[in-house]
C-alpha cells in the first residue's frame, strides 16, 4: 500500500448503559437499549438536519476490539466453521469500524439519542450519514 495513512478524529462519544461486551447484544437488534451519541461542541452544527424518527448509519471506533484477529467462528458458535473476519460482523479486525443502522429518537443539541445501538458506553463515534432507502 501506498500514500499516507488515514487520520480518523473521533467527532462523539457513545452513552450506553451497555459497558460489558460479554453481555451486550451483538446487533442493535437483538435488545440493544436507547442510548445518545455525545458530540463534541464544535461538530454541533453538523447535525443541522438531523431528525426524530430518522434512520442513520453511524460509524464507531470499536476501541476495545482485537486488531490482530483475522478470522472467527461466526457469533462465537464454534459449530459454524471459521470464517474471514471480512465475511462477518465481528468487532475483531484489522481496521474495527462498527456500522451501526439505528433510528433517531430525540436531538437535544450536541446530543442525539438514539435506539438500535449495541455499542459500549465510551466507544468513539467517527461519522453519521443519512440512509437513503432510494432516495438521492
Amino acid at each position: 500500500m501506498t500514500g499516507p495513512e488515514p487520520l480518523l478524529r473521533p467527532v462523539g462519544r457513545v452513552e450506553s448503559p451497555l459497558t460489558d461486551p460479554a453481555t451486550a447484544p451483538k446487533q442493535g437488534d437483538e435488545g440493544a437499549p436507547e442510548a445518545w451519541l455525545a458530540f463534541a461542541a464544535a461538530y454541533a452544527p453538523a447535525l443541522r438536519g438531523l431528525r426524530a424518527g430518522a434512520d442513520v448509519l453511524v460509524l464507531t471506533w470499536l476501541d476495545r476490539a482485537d486488531r490482530d484477529v483475522l478470522v472467527v467462528h461466526p457469533r462465537g458458535d464454534t459449530s459454524r466453521p471459521e470464517t474471514g473476519v471480512f465475511a462477518t460482523r465481528s468487532p475483531h479486525r484489522p481496521n474495527p469500524v462498527g456500522l451501526h443502522r439505528v433510528r433517531i429518537l430525540d436531538v437535544d443539541g450536541s446530543r442525539v439519542r438514539v435506539t438500535g445501538l449495541e455499542a459500549l458506553d465510551g466507544t468513539p463515534v467517527l461519522d453519521v450519514k443519512p440512509v437513503l432507502d432510494g432516495e438521492r
